[in-house]
């Protein structure tokens, strides 16, 4: 059996580390195409993320089973929909690898700007993935302490800019800029739009529920970290996201690589460029290091159930899923040398749309399997609010999805499609 070596405030780390990865470094950039509007869509996604973390914590209370959105739609919905689940959360957190290892290697070209010739940032994205793999092959503990100290480090630059940007904050600009989108859209279409962006930043919020088998305390501590960790992450990202539009004009952002980091030159010269960047680093690479340890998790959930091969159910000598962890990133790479001749910024909207589908559909049959659940008396009598709670996640999960652009949509069509072959091979040849 797996040792519990996972307490409190690594769980918290692994929840709000998973969110303030790159989102909250690249997003203004993405967001300046909508406008200072897009602060509306940081509150739609966080009233959104919010009911999804009140019932992942109620789930995890009644189930700490490993798999978290898989195991949970499993028990709900069957063999069927849990393996679909379970595809989507895994595919979406390949993608959503990929994009943290890009705005990785984006913040690193303000050390090296030779990474800003051809296809050089893709090439130094790929070598930070499997550098995070090999981490996580030698054990949950290990990265555990590694998510931890990042989660501490990549939030003091956050605040620092945070705290100092209010001095240099140009109010007309978010008047000036409130709605630039091209053609223009509505204000509520608008709002949506960069909802679909926005709620990028909140993947991982049921960070705490997949590896509970290696949790202490699981019962207790899962739906505290999962609650804490969304609240930390929501207050990050309002603030900052806020004080950045106030800073620098729609222009200047549109077409930044790195847009904290001209923030911070705004307030702290060079030095505070690089100090930026430096945070901006290590956001992403902590947030990779927790990402990829949910990769070989989710994995091996499934796995242990027939219904992934079971090469990714194997454990090494450090009891981690490494043969899991590879061929995940092996897909990582191969989808960032497909799409490594886009624009950087363009790259990382590209993945993280694609992304933000995978994670909304297991989102989605996770709260339709716990009404489910309810109205089968699994519980016994409910309060009146969590199921209204769990009705509105699910109605904000379905509302997600439809304003998503229509080529997203039919990449995620696709998705869907190619799982239906997949688990008739999974399920005929087992373990």
């Amino acid at each position: 059996m797996t040792k519990k070596t996972l307490g409190l405030p690594m769980l918290i780390a692994l929840v709000a580390g998973n969110m303030i990865g790159s989102g909250v470094f690249l997003l203004p950039a993405n967001l300046a195409e909508i406008g200072s509007i897009s602060l509306f869509s940081w509150l739609f996604t966080t009233a959104g993320a919010l009911l999804l973390a009140v019932v992942f914590s109620h789930l995890s209370v009644r189930f700490p089973k490993a798999g978290g959105p898989y195991a949970f739609a499993k028990l709900g919905l069957g063999s069927f929909m849990g393996f679909q689940t379970a595809y989507c959360y895994w595919l979406a957190i390949l993608a959503g690898n990929a994009a943290l290892a890009i705005a990785f290697a984006g913040y690193l070209q303000v050390f090296v700007p030779v990474l800003r010739q051809g296809n050089l940032s893709s090439l130094c994205a790929i070598v930070a993935i499997w550098f995070f793999t090999l981490i996580n092959c030698k054990g949950v503990r290990s990265a555990g302490y590694a998510q931890l100290l990042t989660t501490i480090l990549k939030l003091i630059p956050l605040l620092a800019v945070a705290f100092l940007g209010w001095q240099a904050i140009h109010w007309h600009y978010y008047t000036d800029s409130f709605n630039v989108t091209i053609p223009q859209q509505s204000n509520l279409k608008a709002i949506f739009s960069g909802a679909t962006l926005t709620f990028w930043a909140f993947l991982g919020l049921e960070s705490a529920t997949v590896p509970a088998d290696s949790v202490d305390n699981a019962h207790r501590n899962i739906p505290r970290a999962t609650l804490y960790g969304t609240l930390l992450a929501a207050s990050v990202y309002i603030v900052c996201s806020f004080v950045m539009i106030g800073m620098l004009p729609v222009t200047i952002l549109q077409s930044s690589n790195s847009p904290f980091a001209d923030a911070a030159q705004l307030l702290m010269g060079t030095a505070g460029r690089y100090f930026i960047a430096v945070g901006a680093i290590i956001s992403s690479l902590g947030a990779l290091n927790g990402w990829i340890l949910m990769q070989g998790q989710v994995a091996r959930a499934v796995a242990d159930d027939g219904l992934f091969p079971g090469v990714f159910a194997r454990l090494n000598k450090d009891h981690v899923p490494a043969h899991g962890m590879i061929i995940s990133s092996l897909i990582i790479t191969g989808l960032l040398l497909l799409t490594m001749s886009q624009r950087l910024i363009q790259q990382f909207q590209l993945i993280i749309l694609l992304a933000v589908l995978a994670s909304l559909v297991p989102y989605f049959y996770t709260m339709i399997a716990e009404l489910l659940l309810i109205k089968r008396g699994q519980y016994g009598a409910v309060k009146w609010y969590y199921y209204l709670a769990v009705m509105a996640a699910a109605l904000f999960s379905i509302w997600m999805i439809c304003s998503l652009d229509r080529q997203t949509l039919f990449y995620g069509l696709l998705v869907l499609l190619s799982s239906f072959p997949f688990y008739v091979y999974c399920s005929r040849k087992g373990r």
